[in-house]
This record gives structure tokens, C-alpha cells and sequence, in this order.
């Protein structure tokens, strides 16, 4: 599958965060989020490994109670069923991919 860029697409996920799929295939799914400052992700958990790259931006990332500050070029993995969160102390951009697809995460069209 090939997907070419766009600013279409985004879809929010709670305040201050929005997200859209970038490409999925058979056993993962590629997907940005753009986090506003101040944006907050409540700690939750679901069986799907979650490896990630922070492209812009700072935030904390909590994953199963340990708090790490992550930076621009900061990468995560964050295994199946394991408790995390998110704050965003300023406008930022993650990618992360999820392991297998993350079916509530499919486009409409998908």
C-alpha cells in the first residue's frame, strides 16, 4: 500500500489531540498525532504493542509508572497491555505504530 502525504484527514482523539492513520497494512498500522500544549492523554492500556518517535515538540510519557521526558528523535516501544499516558508541555508531533492494526484506527474508506 502507498499513501501520499495530505493535511487531510485528522480526526481528534480527546482535547487538544488529533490523529490520523498513515498507512496500515496486514499486522500494523502507522498513525501521527498532533498534540496541542497542554494536552493530556489519561492513563489507559490495550493489547496492542505501541512503538512510537517523537518528530516536534516535548512531552512526558508515563509508561507503567515510569515518567520519561521525551524529546525531538526520542523513539518508545510500549508492550501490549501495559498502562500508559501523556502531557504535552508544548505543541507536538508523534508517529507510532501499532502491532497488530489497530481497527477502530482504520480510515472509513479502509
Amino acid at each position: 500500500m502507498f499513501n501520499p502525504g495530505s493535511t487531510q484527514g485528522y480526526q481528534d482523539v480527546t482535547d487538544k489531540i488529533r490523529m490520523k492513520t498513515i498507512v496500515y497494512g496486514a499486522k500494523t498500522l502507522m498513525a501521527e498525532f498532533r498534540l496541542a500544549a497542554g494536552a493530556d492523554l489519561p492513563e489507559h492500556r490495550h493489547p496492542h504493542e505501541q512503538t512510537g518517535y517523537l518528530v516536534a515538540g516535548r512531552i512526558d510519557l508515563t509508561i507503567d509508572g515510569r515518567t520519561h521526558a521525551v524529546r525531538p528523535g526520542d523513539s518508545w516501544c510500549i508492550p501490549g497491555d501495559t498502562t500508559h499516558r501523556a502531557y504535552a508541555h508544548e505543541d507536538s508531533i508523534a508517529v507510532e505504530v501499532f502491532a497488530p492494526v489497530r481497527e477502530e484506527y482504520l480510515p472509513p474508506n479502509g
